[in-house]
């Protein structure tokens, strides 16, 4: 734990440090409201597909989900095309709004549930169930939807979620803390929190001590799904319509997010409050470079930079002598 402490201040080290050659390039336009309202706004879709890779890592035994952009998209499309059936989305605001983010929700539980009970009941390995769950929910989606982008419509309620802002915080932005507070806490407070991680450092010992394996996995990729379904939710709301191709960078950036937060690949360690600076660091920098003029390709340059950067600290456990009392 004491190593992942060092992770958490690296990344606050971090985002500072972003901040400040932000304001320094940019005359202090960097740090404008305006401008740091519009990073805010694109956060909470990485982070909580994020959250949902951390968990699954978490888990152990080559734990990760592939599956969550496209999982995304299937429920924002599926409820989409339910809701606009029966409700009209201005007549009726908040109960469409209601509607559909029950509705996107349920469905990425029931696609997490899927992925759950292939992996812990019939033993599938997990990076291959959710390459083939992520294609299955893909092709799912161009299905119910013909290939075409489906309008959703902007009403008020579900506009404000995706665009709207309470005290100049973006209402997305406020919904991806709360969620991640709520999962932070029951990992590390709840028996669930202490099993994931027992289960995922030394299964053996779990085992013997009574780890209810099954239900732990399954659970754990219920919660990937739960926070698919709410990305989705926020993703329509930030856009008239949504389409079974949306995003379709994001699971490498969400896996990205979760090495850089010093979750351990082989399982058992890993913090959501981690994740959630990791993600507003990549964002951080994005927009750094965008500021400073350079190409995408220079971007993907710098993530896949700090990718191998993180996977060789991770490694070497260098955090454990950087940062003072972190050697384990």
């Amino acid at each position: 734990m004491r190593r992942l402490d060092g992770q958490l201040l690296v990344l606050a080290v971090m985002n500072l440090a972003l901040l400040a050659i932000g304001a320094l390039i940019s005359g202090g336009t960097f740090l404008s409201l305006f401008n740091l309202q519009s990073m805010a706004i694109q956060v909470p879709e990485i982070g909580l597909l994020a959250i949902g890779v951390a968990l699954a890592m978490c888990a152990g035994n080559g734990g990760i989900d592939l599956s969550g952009i496209s999982l995304a998209n299937l429920a924002g499309v599926v409820s989409a095309i339910v809701v606009t059936s029966f409700l009209d989305p201005y007549d009726q605001p908040v109960m469409f709004t209601a509607t559909f983010a029950l509705i996107a929700v349920v469905v990425g539980c029931l696609g997490g549930l899927v992925n759950g009970l292939l992996i812990s009941f019939v033993g599938i390995t997990p990076i291959l169930c959710t390459l083939g769950t992520q294609m299955a929910f893909t092709g799912l989606a161009v299905i119910v939807s013909g290939g075409r982008a489906v309008t959703v419509g902007s009403p008020d309620p579900l506009y404000n979620i995706g665009n709207g802002f309470i005290f100049a915080v973006p209402v997305g932005f406020i919904i991806f803390i709360a969620v991640a507070t709520v999962i932070g806490l029951a990992v590390r407070f709840t028996p669930y929190g202490k099993w994931l991680m027992l289960g995922g450092s030394n299964l053996k010992a779990a085992t013997f001590a009574g780890f209810p394996k099954r239900a732990v996995i399954t659970t754990t990729y219920m919660l990937s799904g739960l926070l698919a379904g709410i990305a989705g939710v926020i993703i329509a709301a930030r856009n008239v319509n949504v389409k079974w191709d949306y995003g379709t960078s994001y699971l490498l950036i969400a896996i990205l997010v979760a090495v850089m937060a010093g979750v351990r690949p082989q399982g058992g360690y890993g913090r959501i409050i981690c994740v959630v600076l990791s993600a507003i660091a990549l964002q951080l920098m994005s927009s750094l470079l965008n500021f400073g003029g350079f190409s995408n390709f220079v971007r993907d340059f710098a993530w896949g930079a700090l990718l191998l950067a993180f996977l060789i600290v991770g490694r070497h456990d260098l955090v454990s002598y950087l940062i003072p009392g972190g050697r384990r």
